[in-house]
């Protein structure tokens, strides 16, 4: 009886109750609560008086700007040493101070003929030909307290540089190295553990025949006599005695270079290095 009194009371409630709609649904009683806002850093994402977060002090830069009022282009120094070609190769810049610090610590021996593979041997500079490296440039910083006398290849190297190295009684010149030698110049190890010949070196391009063709550049296709002129020039012109190579006990290695295709001292292109056997396979004359 009693389900029974259950189920007529509530079909008697339903008579009497109006039609479900969206206007009279509510809420059971006590289902929310109402949690008091806190105010400064416990405010939430709110925006109002009292409330602010840390999201709302964020002080945004301009762009261009990364920090204070000056632009990210202007906080980087121009270096013009390679005007001309720059576009399509680039030189990562070596200084004569880097260059005197590596041979006081005795990271490069200034008793040898130095270039590209001692530079990157050192572990202290990095050249990928991926991003277009082509060489190195030496740049005059520290110029003042060069002292050493050294036989020094590298890609690019203003007046000034040239003046610094020939004063002590030194030698430079300027080479080029196609993309595909340079993979072997950078990491001698890792190419000839390849077990491939050593490339031959290309000519350079025609928007570069220019600068290595120059004996006021110091390029290794300049012709000799006119080297020797402009040595003279460029003592008269900054103010020194240009020492004479010839009467250096030390000639012997002053005077070493490279055959423009060859890429290493001693090596000629076509050969085969063999670490694992420690020997040269030369090809037959």
């Amino acid at each position: 009886m009693s389900v029974k009194h259950t189920t007529e009371k509530a079909l008697q409630m339903l008579r009497t109750l109006p039609r479900v709609t969206i206007g009279n649904i509510r809420d059971n009683p006590q289902s929310k609560q109402n949690v008091k806002r806190g105010r400064g850093q416990h405010g939430g994402d709110k925006h109002g008086a009292g409330n602010k977060g840390s999201g709302q002090r964020q002080n945004y830069m301009r762009l261009g700007y990364e920090t204070g009022n000056t632009p990210f282009y202007m906080r980087f120094s121009y270096e013009p040493y390679y005007k001309g070609h720059h576009l399509k190769r680039e030189y990562p810049p070596v200084s004569l101070h880097q260059l005197q610090k590596l041979i006081d610590t005795d990271r490069l021996d200034h008793r040898a003929p130095i270039d590209l593979t001692t530079i990157c041997n050192t572990g202290l500079f990095e050249v990928r030909p991926d991003l277009l490296h082509h060489g190195v440039q030496l740049t005059d910083e520290g110029a003042d307290d060069f002292k050493a006398k050294i036989n020094i290849e590298v890609q690019h190297a203003p007046e000034s540089v040239i003046a610094a190295i020939e004063r002590n009684g030194g030698v430079i010149r300027t080479a080029y190295y196609d993309p595909h030698s340079l993979y072997a110049v950078v990491n001698p190890k890792k190419w000839f553990e390849k077990g491939v010949p050593i490339p031959r070196r290309m000519l350079p391009p025609q928007d570069a025949v220019a600068y290595y063709t120059d004996a006021r550049n110091r390029g290794y296709l300049a012709d000799p006599e006119q080297i020797s002129e402009q040595r003279l020039v460029l003592a008269q012109k900054y103010g020194y005695t240009l020492p004479k190579i010839e009467d250096d006990p030390d000639y012997a290695m002053l005077t070493e270079s490279k055959d423009p295709r060859q890429i290493f001292y001693g090596l000629n292109p076509g050969w085969v290095i063999s670490l694992k056997d420690r020997a040269i396979i030369r090809e037959k004359q």
